[in-house]
């Protein structure tokens, strides 16, 4: 038996390069014995790896065999005699994954010398402990959700220990190429900026107000396609696996905003080549007479080639179920021809109401199997859309005053959130109405300073119990 190459490249690595820092920074404490500072280093990396080997409580022998082979002979013990089956009776591992919720002492001493002396030695460790976790995932030909969830806990832990990830190359992430005959744009072509670096991405979607399931479903998405990446980079086995996914959920609650961000992820990751979103409706997709159908739809593959299609409202393509001069379902059978002969070149992402888009999966056999994976959008609570509503102001240099801020929560408050809720659509509905308000009550002022130009009172806001406004407006 041999260990995992690339798990084994990864714990090395995290050895080399923290074994030195550690030892130059606890080395001179009185104490401590410099000598077994290495030791402690091989004992943080063994502990990663066993709770990473954990997470899934499954502890298959690949994993086991690899943590035997690398860590026996490092920590000396009876660890090196061991097989798969004794580990597992001594319940060795069993409970081991509890060690990735909370910061060690290793990555707390790291991470206050870099807050006291302004130095990135826990940027260093996030890097390689992250090899190691990924290195783990990618030991078995499945990936469990369970194990993509704990490399999600241990990033938010390295977080809150102040850790963040550095500009080394992430594992699983391609590398851009660079120079010349890098890229395969015709000469008409403006060549493509660089793909966004992931960090950047998920630091983007993490900024989104609220959609905390959706965040999660996303990464969980985003450290499958990581772990995968890894297993070809090793002529390992990866299981073919649909991208496509069907976004549900009421209007405004950000499935546009999210779908441009997935292609841009995927674009990072190498899924696509170009990563831009291109939006589209049954009124593109859907002609009046017989045989123009599956033209629209080539077309707009056409124009969403190596990036994301977003069909918005998609169950509307089912309505008619193809009969009479409905040719919707021509359109969905087209669609999932395209989604098979192009797989490689584009994702599709289905969106709409959550009831409505199950009949879309549904009205055509292929669809399913095409679209194994919905991310459910929810309807922001009062909170998230006085986020909203604020983060409006703050970029239009507006803000409530006590009784406007007041008065905004209540008309929240007072909004049903049945279907068709407009989410946050009726938080920018409100500012705007807010804005205009605002500027009837303003301009007869004489000479109104910066305060009176930018504030709200709870004269600009409609009364809660009124969703239409004093003008009879539609805010919702």
């Amino acid at each position: 038996m041999i260990a995992d190459p690339g798990l084994e490249q990864a714990v090395t690595l995290f050895i080399d390069t923290l074994t030195p820092v550690v030892t130059d920074l606890a080395g001179g404490v009185p104490g401590v014995d410099r000598a077994k500072l290495a030791g402690d280093v091989v004992q943080e990396v063994f502990n990663l790896t066993a709770a990473f080997v954990d997470c899934d409580g499954i502890h298959t022998d690949a994993e086991l065999w690899s943590l035997i082979l690398l860590f026996g002979p490092r920590l000396g013990t009876d660890l090196q005699r061991a097989a798969p089956d004794d580990l597992r009776r001594a319940r060795m591992v069993a409970g081991a994954a509890a060690w990735l919720d909370e910061p060690s002492v290793m990555l707390d001493l790291l991470a206050r010398f870099d807050s006291r002396e302004g130095t990135g030695h826990a940027r260093t460790y996030h890097d390689r402990a992250m090899a190691v976790a990924f290195g783990v995932a990618a030991i078995d030909p499945y990936t469990s959700e369970a194990e993509l969830a704990a490399i999600e806990r241990f990033r938010a832990t390295l977080r809150r220990a102040g850790a963040p990830s550095g500009p080394a190359p992430k594992p699983g992430v391609p590398v851009p190429a660079t120079g010349p005959g890098s890229t395969t744009a015709e000469v008409a072509e403006e060549p493509l900026p660089p793909p966004r670096p992931l960090d950047e991405l998920m630091t983007e979607l993490d900024e989104l107000i609220g959609l905390a399931g959706v965040k999660a479903e996303v990464k969980l998405v985003t450290n499958l396609i990581r772990v995968q990446n890894l297993r070809r980079e090793r002529n390992l086995p990866v299981l073919d696996q649909s991208r496509h996914l069907v976004f549900a959920g009421n209007p405004g609650t950000g499935k546009t905003t999210v779908a441009r961000l997935v292609a841009q992820i995927y674009r990072t990751l190498g899924v696509v080549e170009k990563g831009h979103l291109v939006e589209t409706d049954r009124s593109s997709l859907v002609a009046g007479f017989v045989g123009q159908t599956a033209i629209l739809v080539r077309d707009v593959f056409d124009k969403a080639d190596q990036g994301v299609l977003l069909i918005d409202e998609a169950y509307a393509l089912a309505r008619g179920g193809g009969t009479g001069s409905d040719f919707g379902q021509e359109a969905i059978d087209t669609i999932v021809k395209l989604i098979e002969d192009r797989r490689d070149t584009i994702v599709v992402i289905a969106a709409g109401y959550p009831e409505e888009m199950a009949t879309f999966v549904g009205s055509n056999p292929g669809l399913k199997s095409r679209f194994p994976k919905t991310i459910v959008f929810p309807d922001y609570s009062t909170d998230e859309l006085m986020a909203i509503f604020t983060g409006l102001g703050e970029k239009g240099r507006y803000h409530c005053d006590t009784t406007a801020s007041k008065r905004v929560q209540e008309w929240f408050d007072a909004q049903t959130r049945d279907k068709g809720f407009g989410n946050g659509r009726v938080a920018r509905n409100l500012f705007e109405f807010a804005v205009a308000r605002q500027a009837s009550r303003v301009v007869d002022i004489d000479q109104p300073s910066d305060e009176q130009l930018t504030t709200f009172t709870a004269d600009d806001i409609p009364d809660p119990a009124d969703p239409h406004g004093p003008a009879g407006t539609p805010l919702n």
